[in-house]
């Protein structure tokens, strides 16, 4: 394969919904340029594009897909990537290293959720963005209300450059206002017919001619100067407003095709070579540290890896764009995240699982390799004088979890390995032990992301595992305060083991001060304090620790003793075993033996001492809060504010955002589960949300009750 020079390579993503046609539109691409000989189709589990096992089986694309295709003198690489929004960690991927989004929308359903979503993404990564209107042979596509709602979701933005004569089944003409041409195709697609504009469609094509080349002015003053002067601008004129406004994103032009038949497949790569930017005219990635770089040829090499995957018999292969100089074989890296060297003994060009070796890739193009040592998707290779490392991709928090664990318990060390190698393969995908929960967690975008996650397990790895719903880390408090002394005595011949331990102990709120007498029951304490420590816990809140004993009652060498039994006992709450907080525990009076007493008997009395008081301290049970960002279209509204209510929400405030109602409320994290799906089943895929942890919240007493009686089930089984 030749050389391109970086101004010779456009760089797009295949967006949009699921069921559009980006993978069949990959295919007649890939069939134009010559670089496939015959097409492949979906539904035979042949195309370029949905090559894994997985994806042959559920129907659609699950990964993204890279390839290319050489096409009048330049190289268009190209990402297909997956529709559905839980497998949004591909598409954001592929769109932060693309110049282009190219959005593929079904003519006959229009804007659709993954249309949405996607262009969410698109909007978060800054990128050009274009409309290919696909499927305009079915029966019922609508050209014009698929337009209507491109317009009313992106506004005016949307340009149209083409449109469809005659949209239905016989579906084979064109008229192409930016050439003022119509193109007419054969049954079996290919090269078209070029004919002027019919006159009964003059008048419209002129309109929307004028529209364009107004939208092109606008993007640069000159132009606009040429426009007022002229009345009109020249092809080349209109190409770089054109380019101009995609690069603004002010302008998102609408090209029609017909990828089942070849209809305008040309005409879209000759559009995309003459109006996409080319990698260097696009702003470089942000670099953190090190030398700034820039996407010419002339610079020192670097490259981003965006994405990672494993292929048996092959092993990890690694993807990247070549962000700055040229690379060729045997080139050595360092990793600027873990400083090791790495060396480049293969580069490869891929489309679909087949890749093909070249000696030199240029700044701006995309490549793979194969057998790095150390480097993962969101890393940076350059060299050692460069230093350089380019700014992480950030992918969307997590919307759904569940905990996975084993059926056989042998197999735990190996879905460990799973999970470690999968999160690489999908950064969407995050793994946490929970040492609280004692649960393996795996965090995902939705229920059908962690499916996908099953299948591998069943399937690829063989290995059975159950999914359980995680549990919820509660915390455990006190309401008032309670007194409480204990004796730990324990003779077996020789030396026993003897500590007394007495305490109050009393709820604590940041910034209040420890008291110095108290009243409980009808008994009246007054303390002395001596030291006070405070101690802030690992899982949020506080213990403060008072010495009050006077006349040495307790040898000062015990309280460390005294304190670890508390700590332990904080560890594992006596109401149900989570986390207890914010708790003042003054340790006044005590006794010990000469002989007998030792750090075990103090550590063990002032455990159960402090256990004894919590639970007539009026205990309670704290909850997880979240705040909740709910946008929802305005007809469903009312559907998902009862939904929402039905979950012990509490709503906050109301309003609108980018053409969609939000909805602010605080929720219990106990409630939040699959609510991905409850919400996407509501709002027929349109509603998205966003949670962040808030605060801990006394539960109410039903569900205290609830959960106390669970426990103790739990503890009679154990």
């Amino acid at each position: 394969m030749k050389v391109y020079k970086t101004k010779q390579i456009r760089n797009i993503a295949l967006i949009g919904n699921a069921g559009s046609g980006k993978t069949t539109l990959a295919e007649s691409i890939l069939f134009e340029g010559g670089e496939i000989k015959r097409k492949g189709e979906v539904t035979a589990k042949n195309t370029v594009s949905d090559h894994n096992f997985i994806e042959q089986e559920y129907g659609n694309s699950v990964i993204s897909t890279p390839m290319y295709v050489e096409y009048n003198g330049h190289k268009i690489n190209i990402i297909d990537n997956p529709g559905m929004d839980d497998l949004c960690g591909s598409v954001v991927s592929s769109l932060n290293v693309t110049d282009l989004a190219v959005m593929v929308i079904n003519a006959t359903n229009g804007v659709e959720s993954g249309t949405e979503s996607a262009a969410r993404h698109a909007d978060a990564a800054d990128i050009p963005m274009m409309f290919v209107f696909n499927q305009l042979d079915h029966d019922n596509s609508n050209f014009d209300k698929a337009l209507d709602q491109c317009k009313n979701s992106f506004g005016n933005k949307v340009t149209v450059v083409q449109y469809p004569l005659d949209a239905g089944p016989g579906y084979s003409t064109i008229i192409d206002v930016l050439k003022m041409k119509m193109l007419k195709y054969k049954a079996e697609g290919g090269q078209p017919e070029i004919s002027d504009i019919p006159a009964d469609e003059m008048e419209k094509a002129e309109s929307l001619n004028n529209e364009l080349i107004e939208m092109a002015a606008e993007n640069e003053e000159a132009l606009m100067e040429l426009y007022f002067e002229k009345g009109s601008l020249t092809e080349e004129e209109i190409f770089k407003g054109i380019k101009l406004g995609m690069l603004q994103r002010d302008l998102y032009p609408v090209l029609c095709v017909g990828s089942k038949k070849d209809i305008g497949i040309g005409r879209l790569l000759e559009f995309i070579i003459n109006n996409a930017p080319a990698p260097d005219e696009r702003p470089m990635r942000a670099i953190t540290t090190g030398k700034e770089l820039k996407m010419t040829e002339s610079e020192q090499p670097s490259l981003f890896v965006y994405k990672t995957a494993v292929e048996s018999h092959v092993g990890e292969i690694t993807y990247f764009k070549v962000m700055s100089g040229k690379i060729v074989e045997g080139l050595d890296f360092i990793n600027t995240k873990s400083d090791n060297k790495e060396r480049l003994s293969q580069i490869y060009v891929s489309t679909g699982k087949t890749r093909t070796k070249v000696e030199e890739l240029v700044a701006g193009d995309f490549g793979c390799t194969v057998k790095l040592k150390d480097t993962k998707y969101n890393q940076t290779l350059t060299t050692k004088e460069a230093g350089t490392k380019y700014e992480l991709i950030k992918f969307p928090n997590s919307k759904h979890t569940i905990a996975i664990k084993a059926v056989n318990e042998s197999d735990d060390e190996k879905v460990g390995e799973v999970l470690n190698k999968i999160k690489y393969e999908d950064p969407t995908y995050i793994i946490e032990y929970s040492k609280e929960l004692k649960q393996l967690l795996v965090h995902g975008q939705g229920e059908y992301h962690l499916n996908i996650l099953k299948w591998y397990f069943d399937n690829i790895y063989k290995i059975d595992v159950n999914y359980i719903q995680p549990k919820i880390p509660y915390r455990e408090t006190i309401t008032r305060p309670a007194q409480s002394d204990y004796r730990h005595k324990k003779q077996s011949g020789g030396a026993g083991q003897f500590g007394e331990v007495h305490m109050i102990i009393e709820p604590y709120e940041e910034g209040s001060e420890p008291r110095a007498a108290f009243k409980i029951g009808d008994k009246e304490y007054k303390l002395s304090i001596r030291d006070v420590q405070e101690h802030t816990l690992s899982w949020g809140g506080k213990l403060i620790f008072i010495n009050s004993i006077v006349g040495g009652s307790i040898d000062a060498r015990f309280l460390p003793a005294i304190l670890k039994g508390i700590m332990e006992k904080m560890e594992e709450g006596p109401l149900t075993g989570s986390y207890a907080r914010d708790i003042r525990v003054y340790v006044y009076d005590g006794k010990m033996h000469p002989v007998d007493s030792n750090e075990i008997s103090f550590k063990l009395a002032g455990r159960n001492a402090f256990s004894k008081a919590f639970k007539s301290a009026s205990p309670k049970i704290l909850e997880p809060i979240y705040n909740l960002d709910v946008w929802v279209p305005s007809d469903r509204m009312g559907d998902v504010m009862s939904d929402l209510q039905g979950r012990r929400a509490m709503i906050m405030g109301m309003g609108s955002e980018k053409g969609l109602e939000k909805i602010t409320a605080k929720v219990p994290q106990k409630e939040m589960f699959r609510y991905a799906t409850s919400l996407s089943s509501i709002t027929g895929g349109r509603g998205v949300f966003s949670m962040s942890y808030d605060r801990y919240e006394k539960v109410p007493a039903e569900i205290q009750d609830e959960l106390l009686k669970a426990y103790e089930e739990e503890q009679d089984e154990e």
